[in-house]
């Protein structure tokens, strides 16, 4: 029979849920299950660190990108190589001493473990709402894009970005329902943006297509073709990792939503809340993969490094 907990008491459900994550009241029957996440966590550690500083060491020597678009996918990047290198071992930490029943090292693992991962989510969602907008404005701005977004404007807004979601982090732990509601409202904002850009974009590229087939007569200048296809595809590059980062990231909101609503804690929760940590934090292993697929210049800026690393080993 599935256990319960009750828990009431306006504002204290998710308070109380993260107690019971480091005690234990649900812990006894699911080591075996903390010992898989560990496991995984530590395998998407490793993966994580090598495929993103293989992509950190690509985009480094890549010079065909425009120089903020490409410090943009850097960032996004970089917030990749933190988690594999910082919080998989965090959670992995935080599954081990579950296991052990070491419950001071439990909440400080449990504590680090999601503040960074709160900072770094929050700057990769930020990163990824810049990144549609910049697609956006390479369309609508034209001649004027390269004079208008600069490397040192990118820069500004990324610092931005670290300083608001490291605050973030940091201040999370303090009141659970404002995190909450800023968390939910932040995300909202990301995906509103990011999906009224595309939006935008996608129609802009119908109707440049519905021009093209209304003058076939006329043969349309070779550069701006070549330009167009080219804008097209970084479109569509940016659209799936985008994707991606959705499919992994609102499987782990959408439970810690139910956690706040919710005034009974079955104990399949623990299970349904390792799963979904593991799977928000697999994008960090999967981002790589898509650079390398859908990114040609990416993907052929790896294979030297692989191959010059081999080299010299």
């Amino acid at each position: 029979m599935m256990a319960t907990t009750n828990i009431t008491g306006s504002g204290t459900q998710t308070t109380a849920f993260e107690r019971l994550v480091c005690s234990p009241v649900w812990v006894g029957e699911f080591k075996q299950q903390s010992i898989s996440f560990s496991a995984v966590n530590i395998l998407l550690s490793i993966t994580a660190t090598l495929g993103n500083s293989l992509i950190l060491v690509a985009l480094h020597k890549e010079s065909s990108l425009h120089p903020p678009s490409k410090l943009l996918y850097r960032c996004l990047a970089t917030t990749d190589l933190l988690v594999g290198v910082v919080t998989h071992p965090l959670y992995a930490t935080y599954w081990m001493s579950l296991v052990h029943e070491h419950w001071s090292l439990c909440r400080y693992a449990r504590e680090a473990s999601y503040i960074t991962g709160f900072t770094l989510c929050g700057v990769s969602l930020f990163t990824m709402a810049a990144i549609s907008v910049d697609r956006l404005l390479a369309m609508l701005l034209g001649l004027r894009y390269k004079e208008i977004v600069t490397l040192r404007r990118t820069y500004i807004i990324l610092a931005i970005f670290w300083v608001v979601c490291l605050v973030a982090g940091l201040s999370s732990h303090l009141n659970y329902r404002i995190t909450f509601w800023n968390t939910l409202i932040s995300i909202s904002s990301c995906l509103v943006i990011s999906a009224a850009s595309y939006a935008k974009i996608f129609r802009a590229l119908s109707h440049h297509r519905a021009q093209i087939q209304d003058h076939a007569q006329q043969q349309p200048s070779r550069p701006n073709a070549l330009n167009m296809a080219r804008y097209r595809k970084a479109v569509y590059n940016a659209l799936w990792v985008q994707l991606a980062l959705i499919v992994c990231y609102v499987p782990q909101f959408t439970v810690r939503i139910v956690i706040f609503l919710s005034a009974k804690r079955f104990s399949n929760f623990f299970l349904i809340y390792g799963m979904a940590i593991v799977l928000m934090f697999f994008n960090s292993t999967l981002n790589p993969f898509l650079f390398c697929w859908k990114i040609s210049e990416v993907r052929r800026a790896v294979k030297q490094t692989i191959r010059q690393a081999i080299c010299y080993a």
